[in-house]
């Protein structure tokens, strides 16, 4: 086929078997924009990709919806048997997001957009393209989101804190926290923080709030971050979240500096099958290494906050026997 997307789409239209890709990909140029399709090229001989091929591949260029700034390119390849009987699939072409080299992950999730039972639902016979660029658009978002925030987060200087200033000097509520005025949290956004864990003069905060969208995440990092207190600690903001938005389950985690403490805390969600939920745990260093018991009070503050903020059930026994949680305060 020519090059032209419009001679490409006037082909597809005089064929009554591929009508429906056409109208789409019409459909597809009104929403996104005329310069937005393209038809795909080699990049061995850099001729048109559909040429003497039954799988019709076009290139759709996107901007990610809250950084205009910053496109993706992805790759929509379509088997002769679509919409009938089977799916497109949808590459990501690009190589780097902004200023973030894309990891596999990404470029994994972004293949098994129409196969993964927790990605776009696709039914025989109705085109589908659309949902899964949408869908792209919005998982490419929110990992671009995170990185900017990780970006950021380390470009803030985290010495460990001198004894002289250690938490165990300063009064419990503010060791809690308490954020400035202007650190405003998103709507409706409520952190419930729980007593400190002391093991050695290394003190251990737990906090957990729920969450409904991946995008509130890095808004309520940055909250907690203006805290100085929280700031200045060692280990600021470990941290997992896990969101379901449709169907699509979003989770990620950070150790801030504190080696596999963030996928700890991802572990733990994931067994108790918490979503819409972020926990953090912050740790002030008090001169003394603790081991592996360090793991252990990072995983006890962040159940105490979890069972303070109502993601636990209540009325079962934690720990077998153990001691009673304390309660939780709001922040």
């Amino acid at each position: 086929m020519d090059g032209s997307v419009t001679e490409v789409v006037a082909d597809l239209m005089a064929d009554p078997s591929t009508e429906q890709v056409a109208s789409e990909m019409m459909v597809l140029q009104s929403i996104y924009g005329d310069d937005a399709i393209q038809p795909w090229k080699s990049p061995a001989n850099g001729k048109p990709g559909n040429e003497h091929s039954a799988i019709i591949r076009y290139v759709v260029s996107l901007n990610l919806p809250a950084n205009e700034d910053v496109s993706i390119r992805v790759l929509v390849s379509i088997p002769s048997s679509y919409p009938a009987s089977s799916p497109p699939q949808l590459q990501l072409l690009s190589r780097y997001i902004g200023a973030f080299g894309v990891d596999s992950s990404l470029f994994g999730s972004v293949l098994r957009t129409f196969i993964s039972t927790s990605a776009v639902q696709w039914s025989p016979g109705t085109v589908c393209v659309f949902d899964g660029l949408q869908n792209v658009l919005e998982r490419c978002e929110i990992w671009y989101q995170e990185r900017s925030y990780k970006d950021k987060a380390d470009e803030v200087v985290r010495p460990d804190t001198p004894l002289v200033d250690h938490p165990l000097h300063e009064k419990e509520e503010d060791l809690l926290g308490e954020a400035p005025e202007n650190a405003v949290l998103p709507e409706g956004i409520q952190i419930i923080a729980v007593e400190p864990i002391v093991d050695r003069k290394s003190v251990f905060v737990g906090r957990a709030c729920r969450i409904s969208h991946p995008s509130q995440v890095p808004l309520i990092i940055d909250h907690l971050m203006s805290d100085r207190q929280i700031a200045r600690a060692t280990h600021p903001v470990i941290h997992a979240w896990r969101c379901k938005v449709g169907n699509v389950l979003h989770q990620d985690n950070d150790d801030d500096g504190e080696t596999a403490a963030g996928s700890r805390l991802a572990h733990l969600l994931s067994i108790l099958e918490i979503d819409g939920v972020l926990v953090i745990v912050t740790r002030w260093f008090g001169g003394i290494h603790l081991g592996p018991d360090r793991f252990k009070h990072i995983n006890h503050a962040a159940r105490n906050a979890l069972e303070a903020a109502g993601f636990l059930d209540q009325n079962e026994d934690s720990g077998k026997g153990g001691k009673a949680l304390q309660k939780g305060r709001k922040r």
